[in-house]
C-alpha cells in the first residue's frame, strides 16, 4: 500500500486543474427541462466559437486578402465530408425523426458540394479528379460518435452553427475580392440551409437530450466539437494564411 504525501498547498497546476474541472461541469441542474437546457447550450456554443469568429474577423483587416479560388477548394472538402459523415449516421441511428434529419443534411451537403464545383469550374479549376480528403482529427472524433444526442449535439447543432458563422466571414472576403458570383451563391442557397440545419438540431435536442445525463453528453460533445474545431481553423490559418476558411 502506498504511502500519501503530506498536504501541501495548492499549487498553480492544481488550482488551474480546479478551474477546467469547474468549468466542464454543467451550469444545469437536474430539473432542467429541454427548452431551458437548450437556450443554456446556444450560449455556451456561441460563447466558445468567439475565437473562431475572431480569428476570421482579423484576417478580414489584412491588407493581402488572396483570392476565392483556394478558399472554395477546402470548402468543397467541407461539403463532401459532412455530407459522407451524415449519410454514415443514416443507418446506425435508431430514432426516425433524427434518421431522416440526417439524410435531409446529407442532401443538402452533396448539393452544396456541387454549388462549390460549379463555382470553381466557373473560376477556370477542374474539379473532375477531386478526392474527399483523410479525415482530419474533428471528422475522426465525429465518426465515434455512438449516441444520438452526441450525433445531433456535433453535426446538426455545433457543425452547422460553425458552418453558418465561418461563411458569413468568408462571403465578406469574397467581397473583398471582388467574387460576387460567390456571395450570391452563399447568400441564397448554402447559407440557409446550415441555418435550417443549425435549427432543426436545436429542435431535436428539446425533443431527445430530456434527462439530465443526455443533456450532459450534449453539452460535453459541443465543447469537444467546438474545441477540436478552434485548433484545426487555427493550424489551417496559418498554413494558408488567412482564418477567412468557409464551413460546410
Amino acid at each position: 500500500m502506498g504511502v500519501r504525501q503530506p498536504t501541501s498547498a495548492s499549487s498553480p497546476c492544481d488550482c488551474l486543474r480546479r478551474s477546467r474541472a469547474r468549468d466542464s461541469v454543467p451550469r444545469y441542474g437536474s430539473n432542467m427541462d429541454a427548452t431551458s437546457f437548450v437556450l443554456d447550450l446556444d450560449s455556451f456554443r456561441a460563447e466558445r466559437m468567439g475565437p473562431i469568429v475572431g480569428a476570421g474577423q482579423l484576417s478580414l483587416s489584412q491588407p493581402e486578402l488572396g483570392e476565392t479560388r483556394a478558399m472554395l477548394l477546402i470548402a468543397l472538402a467541407n461539403e463532401i465530408s459532412v455530407s459522407e459523415l451524415a449519410a454514415a449516421w443514416v443507418p446506425t441511428t435508431r430514432e426516425i425523426d433524427v434518421k431522416i434529419a440526417f439524410a435531409r443534411q446529407a442532401g443538402d451537403e452533396a448539393n452544396h458540394f456541387q454549388l462549390v464545383s460549379d463555382r470553381l469550374t466557373a473560376l477556370h479549376i477542374d474539379t473532375s479528379s477531386f478526392r474527399a480528403p483523410v479525415n482530419s482529427p474533428l471528422f475522426e472524433y465525429l465518426k465515434g460518435l455512438r449516441e444520438t444526442v452526441e450525433r445531433v449535439a456535433a453535426g446538426l447543432f455545433a457543425l452547422e452553427s460553425i458552418a453558418y458563422a465561418v461563411n458569413e466571414t468568408f462571403m465578406a472576403f469574397s467581397a473583398a475580392c471582388g467574387d460576387d458570383e460567390t456571395v450570391r451563391i452563399y447568400r441564397e442557397c448554402i447559407q440557409p440551409d446550415e441555418h435550417a440545419h443549425h435549427q432543426l438540431g436545436k429542435r431535436l435536442l428539446e425533443r431527445h437530450a430530456t434527462t439530465q445525463e443526455l443533456q450532459r453528453a450534449s453539452r460535453e460533445t459541443v465543447g469537444r466539437v467546438l474545441e477540436i474545431a478552434t485548433s484545426s481553423r487555427a493550424q489551417a490559418a496559418a498554413r494558408i494564411g488567412s482564418a477567412c476558411i468557409p464551413g460546410c
